[in-house]
């Protein structure tokens, strides 16, 4: 049997039970894991912390089947917060819906006229507002749309109150202001969950389409408090000018709260018609997609920051989008010279063949999110559609990366998907949906295994914060961030993983998360 032992916030030793001993004093919390699995914290890559919270608080309308089911969740949530000024919600897709119709303002005002709506749609790229929100915002039919965005209009030119990509700023700068007692709840609800499943260190990332949310200076007021039980790395936005990022390097590099780099999207998603392919859709073979920005702006942009130190995250869902920022990293190093920068392509849902020894030859993270794989029926999954059997083939291509030997990273893309690092790790070890099919996986070539999906949770994102050296593994010398959960994934059957709890969750050498309770203990030695 192993031990941890833990003084103040740092992990002494990791020995045999029998040694650990000597570490024993009449003050020493000993707690016994007997087979259940200990681990380090899990380090969630990829999440928007804010946005995330605020739909865990407001209503989510993922499980509507209808654009009507839909309108009625919001109406009832609308009639029992009749003092929201805003009324907030998240999660819904027309491609789950029957005919996959885009929904209207129409829907909406019939049963909410006189209050501003906003729902931002699952993947939060594109957003559904009802007339007096349009109004709030004076969005008419002059209103122009902005570099990458669509307001969506109808044969007469009147704005529908379907948003696509940047066009979505233009109401959420607006709807999501919110006082500090609303940010602290929003806080404290993220924190929470975040320490239930077990969760330590995750990558914020503020960037949304167009716009950005959340507060680095309100996090640093949790961390003075000593309420910040998760380690927070954030990112801020891509976009020629580093004045912020280069205050923002100074401000925040503590251990719990530091500034991460630069993020920007180069596509939306495949979805809905916005991530860029090499080859044009096979359901709408008009188009490829696209790009935000001009060609030029993106490799100006990369380079300026990568020499000057900063790490870069580049949104990319499409084949196209995927070549394309590795294009720029190559660009960077051939003016500014290798360096160890760990830049990194969020998402790759798909990719091309070509494509895949990139990334371990330009020492480029793939930060992947397994759960985006999930459909309602794998064999009527949308991406059959959008990208035909050949490019399917190269769909979250998990397997094919670790092989050619890509730093890989994982994450949850919360609230795109459930915070559950759980969810995660069955989808990249099954490929399968969560009622068990298909039997084999999605493209089962790309499985991984358990152990890989683990060290992708934990190991890898610190390497990718570049925390290594204090994070991600169980470590003499390491922060005291370790986690039990409720049975040895390794001694259960692959379908129990999405069944697994945290059983405890220790950050920083403090209990934060017991599973059951509610009061948090204190500091001491750890034998787990």
């Amino acid at each position: 049997m192993g031990a941890v032992v833990i003084k103040n916030d740092q992990i002494q030793c990791v020995d045999e039970s029998e040694n650990a001993n000597d570490y024993i004093g009449p003050q020493t919390k000993v707690i016994h894991a007997e087979d259940k699995l200990v681990l380090p914290g899990f380090h969630d890559f990829h999440l928007h912390l804010v946005l995330g919270s605020m739909f865990s608080e407001f209503t989510t309308l993922t499980d509507c089947s209808s654009e009507s089911e839909a309108v009625q969740k919001i109406y009832h949530y609308a009639k029992e917060n009749p003092n929201e000024p805003w009324v907030l919600g998240f999660g819904w897709h027309h491609v789950r819906w029957p005919g996959k119709k885009t929904p209207t303002r129409h829907s909406l005002d019939q049963l909410i006229p006189n209050r501003p709506v906003f729902l931002l749609n699952e993947e939060a790229h594109s957003a559904w507002v009802n007339s007096e929100a349009l109004n709030v915002l004076n969005i008419t039919k002059d209103t122009k749309d902005p570099p990458f965005g669509l307001i969506e209009k109808d044969q007469n030119g009147e704005p529908t109150g379907f948003l696509y990509e940047t066009a979505v700023k233009l109401v959420a700068e607006k709807a999501y202001q919110f006082s500090d007692e609303k940010q602290r709840k929003l806080m404290d609800v993220f924190l929470k969950k975040a320490a239930s499943h077990g969760i330590t260190s995750v990558s914020d990332m503020l960037p949304l389409p167009g716009f950005e949310l959340g507060s680095p200076s309100f996090y640093a007021t949790y961390e003075k408090e000593g309420k910040l039980t998760t380690r927070i790395h954030f990112l801020s936005s891509l976009n020629g000018d580093l004045s912020k990022a280069k205050s923002y390097r100074e401000l925040y590099q503590s251990d719990k709260l530091q500034f991460s780099g630069l993020k920007q999207f180069i596509d939306g998603v495949p979805n809905t018609y916005t991530g860029y392919l090499i080859e044009p859709y096979s359901d709408r073979p008009e188009t490829k997609g696209g790009i935000l920005f001009e060609e030029d702006t993106y490799i100006r942009w990369i380079k300026e920051a990568d020499k000057e130190g900063f790490r870069i995250r580049l949104h990319a869902c499409g084949d196209g989008a995927v070549r394309f920022g590795l294009d720029c990293y190559e660009a960077a190093q051939k003016q500014n010279g290798m360096r160890d920068s760990r830049h990194t392509i969020e998402h790759i849902e798909v990719i091309h063949p070509d494509d895949i020894e990139r990334f371990e030859e330009l020492q480029v993270i793939a930060s992947i999110q397994p759960e985006h794989m999930s459909a309602e029926s794998m064999e009527g999954h949308t991406y059959l559609d959008r990208l035909g059997p050949e490019r399917s083939r190269y769909t979250w291509p998990i397997g094919s990366l670790k092989r050619s030997g890509a730093p890989i990273a994982f994450s949850s893309d919360y609230p795109v998907v459930d915070l559950n690092p759980m969810i995660e790790i069955y989808r990249a070890v099954t490929r399968r949906n969560a009622d068990g099919t298909p039997e084999d996986g999605w493209n089962p070539q790309e499985k991984i295994s358990l152990a890989e999906a683990l060290k992708f949770y934990t190991k890898a994102p610190a390497y990718g914060n570049f925390r290594e050296d204090d994070l991600g593994t169980l470590e003499a010398g390491k922060k005291a961030d370790v986690i039990i959960l409720d049975r040895n994934l390794f001694s259960v059957d692959v379908k129990e993983i999405l069944e697994a709890k945290v059983e405890m969750t220790i950050m920083d050498g403090k209990i934060v998360y017991i599973r059951g309770q509610t009061k948090k203990a204190g500091r001491g030695h750890v034998d787990v």
